[in-house]
């Protein structure tokens, strides 16, 4: 299997679990203070960033 199809079955199965984590963790935070909810959203937002970057770098180093 390619580095590319492992990529992209991590990559969709570690979003999905992000996002199912993220979510279950707001429940938390939507009654807190409005800059709590702010910071914790803009985190959240961000945070899938480093991890997906690494991943496609990953992926494309096994080209060529």
């Amino acid at each position: 299997m390619s580095r590319g199809k492992i990529a992209l079955a991590g990559g969709v199965a570690g979003f999905v679990a992000y996002v199912m984590i993220v979510v279950a963790l707001a429940d938390h935070v939507v009654l807190a203070h409005w800059l709590v909810q702010l910071a914790y959203f803009t985190v959240a937002g961000i945070a899938w960033v480093w991890p997906a970057k690494r991943l496609m770098f990953w992926a494309a180093r096994g080209r060529g």
